[in-house]
């Protein structure tokens, strides 16, 4: 706010340290309204359907621009910007409508089968499950053997272990 305040441009400070053009401007607008108080953090505001049609139907009918309606409603302009998005592309029914947080619930373990293998299923399932070991055990053992003979070729003994 100083380097403004010094006369330099909006867009020599933008380049310069790397701020967003159209956050710059929100700021230098608090900091014009609320002082330096206007600088520090808002608290998140709860945004449900009806203040987000507010906020929208307001900037549609009075041309209200992204940095006046953060100002007025205290909201992020990126948030604003996605509204209207939003807004423009599926109308009022798309504000309405959220994504849903957390692990869809699809994921994570299989469920088991409730109903109990034959003893042909079983049987399989033990054989390939001893496959899946075997070859396990036989990579480990090519690793430990690759390794013991790189150290020979230093001239290590190979450990014990």
């Amino acid at each position: 706010m100083r380097l403004l305040e010094e006369g330099k441009s909006i867009d020599s400070i933008c380049n310069k340290y790397g701020i967003n053009h159209h956050r710059l401007k929100v700021l230098r607008a608090k900091y014009l309204m609320y002082g330096t108080a206007g600088l520090k953090q808002n608290q998140r505001i709860k945004t449900d359907f009806s203040l987000k049609k507010k906020i929208i139907i307001d900037i549609e009918e009075n041309n209200l621009s992204l940095c006046a309606a953060s100002l007025k409603y205290e909201a992020s302009p990126q948030c604003i910007s996605t509204w209207l998005r939003q807004y423009r592309t599926g109308g009022l029914a798309a504000l309405n409508s959220t994504k849903k947080r957390g692990r869809p619930p699809c994921m994570g373990r299989p469920m088991k089968n409730s109903k109990p293998l034959t003893e042909l299923e079983r049987l399989r399932k033990e054989v390939q499950e001893l496959k899946t070991e075997n070859a396990l055990l036989k990579k480990v053992r090519a690793l430990v053997e690759e390794r013991n003979a790189r150290l020979r070729e230093i001239g290590h003994e190979p450990s014990k272990n």
